[in-house]
């Protein structure tokens, strides 16, 4: 017996010792009552009693459990452990939430272990395959581990287990065969982690299977066709994987369906017909497919449906209005397909609708004034259409809508100044219309908005409203691209969550509000404004003598052009000066020497004396050289019709 803190001098703790007293009362009751025949049998449970203890405390040394052995208490009152009757062996053992580590193989040797529970804890390395061992397990979860390598085979021995839970690890390779012999299971999760191959088909043969969720892996291939065809599935969820071809028809055959989940894949065809025939079905979730076929009227059978996604396919057609039927229906979401038409005036008997997102078709019409009458819309998502008429006046009847996104259309006249009733808006998006008129100063009075304000790209005129420095909130507001005019109001200081604005292409004029968001914007930001002044942007604004920018440079450059005119004025008279001395000294010695002096043929090349001048005034020196070489180039020669002597004074400065 290995020696424990609570234990005697001999090594034997005090639970052995209790255990031992207690087996022993059990077998006086034995002997008593004449059934030496069991007696063999009873050995083996105590056996087995004190086996489980010990190995209990192996494992709670192993990964350092607190509360074990203590107060002299039996195993089957220590934290995570629960007994069969009469509290004999260990049947569940729940460690879960612990951020437990270490080796945790030693658990196989709990052999009624019915219950294995180890999730969101820190273990790692590869699933223990003595773990196929626990003969009797029904539950096991070890999700939210770093549990790696592959799935053991030997779990294919756990032919009791009912629910096997492996997701939020990192396990790779291909689902294992050997899996096949758990036809008891009901539960089969392995989602969130690096599992490759493709789906087996016997998964489809699980006739008890209920739930399978393999979302987030890299699985490819088909959907088995067999899928749902023998069991009650309720909940399937395949989502973040690689998939491909249709969506088979058999997951729908018993009706049992509840959760459709497939977003992420690349599945194609269409949402089948028989898909009416769940009545139960609360969700399907189809987005970021292939999906090319039009959504079946039989989805007006879903009484139950909640949640309806499939967006970012290739869907055509009208929308259906079966969709009213759903009378449950909070969610729905048709965004980035190709559908056309008009949205059908019956989505408005939707009570319980909350998000309406059609963005990124080709609807056109009005905004439909049905939609306003539900009550709970909290988000109209209508961008990148083509709707559009007039922004209805009563665009708030719905006091909850928070999300108003209406850019990219056509829509056209002013925004109503019932827009200020719109007191929970959190983002308003209006850009890229043919909106005219003033900005209605009432949207200072939707003080959650904080997301976002986009009214840029319209043909929007006047000043800004004061009233939008109310909107402390506010993280992003545009509205570039407009006609509009005057200042940029003071009382913006007061928008104290700015981090992006956008005034650019309007009729902005006078000095930029000294306002940090403002400053540490990108210049770009308030181009296009010609009257606009002050950081970032380069143009400063009226100094201290009341004469703008504008003037001070242009007198900069006036004095510059006048100061280069005058220094080559300067330079040109010194040059002339000193040409006309030479030639009077040259005259000189012509009339002192003119009867000594003959012309005999030979060089008269002009003598070349280098020389220069400081002038003081303009505080450089003219290099009579650099004067020279300009005179002599070909464009400045002067015409051989002139004699030689009547050239010479040009070059001869000695």
């Amino acid at each position: 017996m290995e020696h424990h803190p609570n234990g005697n001098a001999n090594g034997v703790s005090s639970m052995e010792q209790e255990i031992k007293r207690k087996v022993s009362y059990k077998l006086l009751e034995f002997e008593k009552s004449e059934m030496a025949g069991f007696l063999p049998s009873s050995q083996l449970v105590i056996a087995q009693l004190l086996h489980d203890e010990k190995t209990l405390l192996a494992i709670g040394n192993e990964l350092g459990l607190s509360g074990w052995g203590l107060n002299n208490s039996g195993y089957c009152s220590w934290p995570g452990i629960a007994c069969g009757s009469n509290n004999s062996m260990v049947e569940k053992l729940d460690l879960s939430r612990r951020g437990l580590q270490g080796n945790v193989t030693l658990i196989s040797e709990l052999k009624a272990l019915k219950w294995l529970d180890l999730s969101y804890s820190n273990f790692n390395g590869s699933i223990p395959p003595a773990f196929g061992n626990l003969s009797e397990l029904e539950f096991l979860d070890l999700s939210s581990n770093k549990f790696g390598s592959s799935i053991p085979t030997e779990l294919g021995r756990l032919r009791n287990l009912r629910s096997l839970n492996l997701p939020n690890n990192w396990l790779t390779g291909a689902i294992p065969d050997e899996l096949e012999g758990l036809k008891k299971l009901q539960h089969f999760q392995i989602f969130t982690n690096r599992l490759s191959g493709s789906i087996p088909i016997w998964v489809g043969n699980l006739t008890n299977l209920r739930v399978f969720t393999a979302y987030e892996n890299e699985l490819g291939g088909e959907i088995p066709d067999n899928l749902g065809s023998v069991s009650e599935l309720e909940l399937l969820n395949l989502h973040s994987n690689q998939l491909e071809g249709l969506i088979p028809e058999s997951i729908f055959a018993l009706g049992k369906l509840r959760v459709l989940v497939l977003t992420q894949n690349k599945l194609s065809g269409n949402l089948p017909e028989i898909v009416g025939s769940c009545k139960g079905l609360s969700s399907i979730r189809i987005g970021n497919n292939e999906f090319i076929g039009s959504i079946p009227k039989a989805i007006g059978n879903l009484s139950s449906l909640t949640y309806f996604e499939a967006d970012n396919n290739y869907l055509p057609g009208e929308i259906v209005p079966e969709f009213a039927q759903c009378s449950n229906l909070s969610l729905l979401n048709l965004a980035s397909n190709v559908f056309t038409g008009t949205i059908p005036p019956e989505l408005g008997q939707l009570a319980n609708l909350q998000e309406l997102i059609v963005s990124g078709n080709s609807l056109f019409g009005e905004i439909p004034a049905s939609i306003l009458r539900c009550r709970n819309l909290s988000k109209l998502d209508l961008r990148n259409n083509r709707f559009n008429g007039t922004i209805p006046a009563d665009i708030c009847n719905t006091s909850r809508l928070q999300y108003l996104l209406l850019g990219q259309n056509s829509i056209r006249g002013e925004i109503p100044h019932e827009i200020g009733n719109c007191l929970k808006l959190l983002e308003l998006q209006m850009g890229s219309n043919y909106l005219i008129g003033s900005i209605p100063p009432e949207i200072g009075r939707i003080k959650n908005l904080q997301i976002a304000l986009n009214l840029s790209f319209n043909h929007l005129h006047g000043p800004l409203p004061h009233e939008l420095g109310r909107l402390d909130k506010l993280v992003s507001l545009d509205v570039s691209n407009n006609h509009l005019s005057d200042d940029i109001p003071s009382t913006f200081k007061g928008m104290l969550s700015l981090i992006e604005v956008n005034f650019s292409n309007n009729l902005f004029t006078g000095p930029i509000t000294t306002f940090v968001p403002f400053q540490n914007s990108p210049n770009s930001s308030f181009w296009g404004n010609k009257g606009l002044c002050g950081e970032p942007l380069i143009a400063s604004c009226v100094n201290s003598k009341g004469a703008d920018s504008k003037n001070y440079h242009n007198r900069v450059s006036y004095r510059i052009i006048l100061a280069v005119i005058a220094s080559g004025l300067m330079v040109f008279v010194s040059v002339t000066v000193v040409v006309l001395l030479f030639m009077m000294r040259e005259r000189r010695e012509k009339s002192a020497k003119a009867g000594e002096i003959t012309d005999d043929g030979t060089d008269n090349r002009p003598m070349i004396i280098t020389g220069n001048v400081f002038v003081d005034n303009l505080g450089q020196a003219i290099d009579f050289d650099a004067v020279v070489k300009a005179t002599l180039k070909e464009s400045n020669e002067l015409s051989s019709g002139l004699s030689a002597p009547s050239t010479r004074w040009l070059c001869h400065l000695g």
